[in-house]
């Protein structure tokens, strides 16, 4: 496992894990990585200072993690924007439809009244989403990338 510092095109900075560095370069290039701020999907690594020991001193050594109270689970929310985003995850997902790909289709139906109103999430390239707000059809982006289906 490696550890990047990353930024988005916004210039907020976070950190994540990936398998390899090979990992990290397949999943950007695939336009699967997104800020845990604002969402954006233009993320590259920051600058990074490497963690180098000089084998001078001893090791810290590794916490005990089975007498440790609060080990830290890296898929569960951390901070307070994380949690709020993972809330409204969980509601958008409760309460909506996920249409994928066929967002635009979907919302465009809706809003000229050939099929009725409900509430749907799904994927939209930022040149049809911005096309829909042209039209009039009401869109927001979510701070998150959907779970795609598995049907």
């Amino acid at each position: 496992m490696i550890q990047f510092t990353l930024k988005c095109d916004k210039d907020h900075r976070f950190d994540s894990w990936f398998k390899s560095a090979a990992a990290f370069d397949a999943l950007a290039q695939a336009g699967h990585l997104s800020c845990a701020v604002c969402g954006s999907s233009s993320v590259s690594k920051g600058i990074m200072a490497p963690r180098v020991t000089t084998g001078k001193q001893d090791a810290p050594s590794k916490p005990d993690v089975s007498k440790s109270t609060s080990v830290a689970v890296l898929s569960e929310p951390q901070t307070e924007v994380e949690k709020a985003i993972s809330a409204l995850r969980k509601k958008v997902e409760a309460s909506s439809e996920y249409v994928g790909t066929d967002f635009v289709k979907q919302a465009r139906a809706m809003h000229a009244g050939e099929v009725p109103e409900r509430s749907i999430y799904g994927e939209a390239r930022l040149d049809q989403a911005k096309a829909l707000a042209d039209e009039g059809v009401r869109l927001m982006p979510l701070p998150f990338r959907p779970k795609r289906s598995t049907q």
